[in-house]
């Protein structure tokens, strides 16, 4: 079962899977907006969570804390 967004931390990591695409990201900055700045753990690049949910979450959608 996915975590709701209002529960993510920065400098927390998690996994995001949707479309069946998943990425572990690091939490770098929460917005103004309610959005956070994440941090690819793979290529290192900085981009909004809603650039990952920008279409809509599909039925695979998973939000998961990384121990």
């Amino acid at each position: 079962m996915a975590i709701a967004f209002d529960t993510l931390r920065v400098g927390k990591k998690y996994m995001i899977k949707n479309y069946g695409e998943t990425n572990r990201v690091e939490v770098v900055e929460r917005t103004s907006e309610g959005d956070f700045v994440v941090k690819d753990l793979l290529t290192l690049e900085k981009y909004k969570i809603s650039e990952i949910i920008k279409y809509g979450r599909s039925k695979d959608f998973d939000l998961q804390e990384l121990i």
